[in-house]
């Protein structure tokens, strides 16, 4: 009797060590070992160590489009350094258009068949020259294509760092119609627009953590290195090409009318037309043909856009610290118009400057938004979205796919393995822009399945973390099956930011931590750790359960008002965690005469046990208990999260 008087005692007085409903602290607040190392390349502070190094990948391309044939040829020149400490000998390069063979990996991992297909790239010559002399010293490379992925396999190995190796190759391939997703060509009234990505193989990454990182391509996106690209793409005279970078021959292939309106878009706030609705005509290629010029430094993709049908505008960007860019659109003639894409430049301007305001500045002189047949899919400065997208799904689409700029286009992570990074951490900056735009007259927005286009996020992730069969959000992007991928990838990752910003850390460390994420892994290849431990450093905060818990677990949180009674020096209102996942709450005290108190609970409430008891010695009333009453906790169970006294 003695002995249940003592815990009796105990759980009265707040110093609960039992366990509450198969809560384990030790569980929780393990010591938790963060998957990638510290060492010499990748910093304890989560920033990039002393002896950091990575690869570079410089191209000059020359590619032709025969619209007809509906084939790209192209030849190319890759100049590789090798900055590693490890001579490498082979060199290992992307060939992303053989996912769409017969025989490609990508179809076997969705266990059905594609809609189209092509025979994928046709290699014409494969050469290096280790010398860095002229032609003449191209020697043929011995090869091996495996899927997606192509290795050179080198007689001599490549030096480490600091030495480069030239690669030419050859190519050409049919381009896909709209069975191609992220590239393909489609029809409007007007005539054919080509969205042209994955267009010229590219570069495998060579890192620290992986050494060639040579995942397949099956459905995830892209990993790859940065460097500087000066490309050509030759095309019927009619057409217009929306390329990544500066148009660098603008003389050669505008005409001066388009020239003289494009000087007054560059000092203009308000969208100025370059080519109007009235200047489209159907398409009918003379014979002619012309090469556009473009180049763009410290990226490390470009794509482009070529159509006769294109309606043409931009408009200028203004920039921290005085800087200036430029945001354009080109759409059909049936997307024009105020109601849609005529909007598209005006939406794609906010963004960039919001985004440059608030996180880092876009370093790019030029970003373009294309409606076209690909739709939903972002490149360096460059948006493939849909002709059809209007309204509050253009603005939503275009402030989403140019935040892909920050992520993983400035911060390189590998999407091929880390999906959530780059759509977690953009999903999370688009919800500002969404909630900003014009007083939030299109917000908000949040990317959840069960309430698309609103309502409260925390309430809406709950039916992901009740289901058994949804991934940890740290899962190989490969691996989470389409039915949760939108939902644990995107909204799941974003929604973790959002709460680590309001929940745990406050705006002010969180805003701080992030900046200096973002500029110290600028132009480089962060990996899930760095990010996590430079959000601890900078954040003062060890938040190994919240990593734990979020993001390597699919746990749930249950807080629960346990019981509410008399004490010894007053009333205590004991509240439990029911659930493996702890974050910081509040609870909202109501008492008899009308007035309010609240108080927050740190995550540290729970790290030794699974009850709390809060003692209330007020003179007034106690009449009513809530725990998180704004609903800003992801709470699995909201019955049980409030007690009210009877009458």
């Amino acid at each position: 009797m003695r002995g249940l008087l003592a815990v009796v005692l105990m759980m009265l007085s707040g110093a609960v060590t039992v366990r509450a409903q198969g809560y384990d602290p030790q569980k929780t607040f393990a010591t938790l070992t963060m998957p990638d190392p510290v060492n010499s390349y990748r910093s304890a502070n989560g920033a990039p160590g002393p002896r950091y190094w990575q690869n570079n990948a410089d191209y000059e391309l020359h590619a032709k489009i025969d619209p007809a044939a509906k084939v790209l040829s192209g030849d190319e020149i890759i100049t590789y350094t090798n900055n590693s400490p490890d001579a490498l000998t082979s060199l290992w390069i992307q060939l992303d258009q053989n996912t769409y063979r017969h025989d490609a990996r990508s179809i076997a991992s969705r266990g059905r068949e594609r809609d189209g297909f092509t025979d994928g790239y046709v290699l014409d010559a494969v050469e290096i020259d280790t010398a860095g002399r002229a032609q003449a010293a191209w020697k043929k490379a011995t090869y091996v294509v495996a899927d997606t992925r192509m290795q050179i396999q080198l007689a001599t190995a490549l030096p480490q760092n600091g030495a480069k190796m030239r690669v030419h190759i050859r190519y050409h391939f049919t381009i896909p119609g709209t069975f191609g997703g992220r590239m393909s060509w489609g029809s409007t009234k007007n005539g054919e627009i080509f969205d042209m990505a994955q267009w010229y193989p590219r570069m495998c990454v060579y890192d620290d953590l992986h050494g060639w990182d040579t995942l397949p391509f099956l459905a995830q996106e892209f990993y790859l290195e940065y460097g500087h690209f000066d490309y050509y793409v030759t095309v019927p005279a009619e057409m217009l090409v929306a390329g990544s970078g500066e148009l660098m021959n603008a003389a050669e292939v505008l005409t001066s009318a388009q020239m003289s309106r494009l000087a007054k878009a560059r000092a203009s706030d308000k969208t100025v037309v370059i080519r109007g609705v009235d200047e489209v005509q159907p398409q009918s290629f003379a014979g002619k043909v012309k090469t556009w010029h473009y180049r763009m430094d410290s990226t490390r993709d470009v794509a482009f856009s070529a159509s006769s049908a294109f309606v043409w505008d931009a408009a200028r960007m203004n920039l921290p610290a005085g800087k200036h860019a430029l945001a354009m659109s080109f759409y059909p003639v049936e997307s024009a118009g105020d109601a849609a894409w005529g909007r598209s430049t005006e939406y794609l301007k906010d963004a960039v400057e919001r985004y440059s305001a608030k996180w880092f500045v876009y370093p790019y002189p030029v970003a373009v938004n294309v409606a076209g047949p690909s739709s939903g899919m972002e490149y360096p400065g460059m948006l493939f979205d849909g002709i059809d997208d209007a309204g509050k799904d253009l603005f939503w689409i275009t402030a989403h796919e140019i935040g892909h700029t920050w992520f993983p286009m400035i911060v390189g992570f590998n999407e091929r393995r880390n999906a959530w990074m780059d759509e977690g951490f953009n999903t999370f900056i688009d919800t500002f822009e969404s909630d900003e735009f014009e007083g939030g007259v299109y917000g908000p927005k949040r990317d959840s399945e069960f309430a698309p286009g609103g309502g409260n996020p925390a309430d809406e992730i709950v039916p992901i973390m009740q289901d058994a069969g949804a991934p940890p959000i740290l899962t190989r992007a490969d691996v989470i099956p389409e039915k949760y991928r939108h939902n644990v990838t995107y909204f799941k990752s974003a929604l973790g930011l959002s709460i680590l910003r309001e929940q745990i850390l406050g705006p002010e460390r969180f805003d701080f931590a992030f900046r200096k994420f973002i500029k110290d892994w600028a132009f480089k290849h962060p990996s899930p750790s760095d990010f996590f431990r430079a959000m601890e450093s900078e954040g003062g905060e060890d938040l190994s359960y919240f990593w734990r818990g979020w993001y390597m677990n699919n746990w749930t949180l249950d807080f629960a008002v346990d019981g509410v009674q008399k004490g010894k020096d007053g009333v205590i209102v004991t509240i439990g965690t029911h659930g493996q996942l702890v974050l910081p709450c509040v609870v909202e005290l109501s008492y008899a005469d009308g007035t309010k108190e609240r108080m927050t609970l740190p995550a540290e409430t729970w790290i030794q046990h699974g009850t709390y008891g809060i003692t209330i010695n007020a003179p007034k009333k106690l009449v009513g208990v809530v725990i998180d009453p704004e609903h800003k906790l992801p709470d699995v169970e909201r019955g049980n999260n409030s007690w009210i006294a009877r009458k």
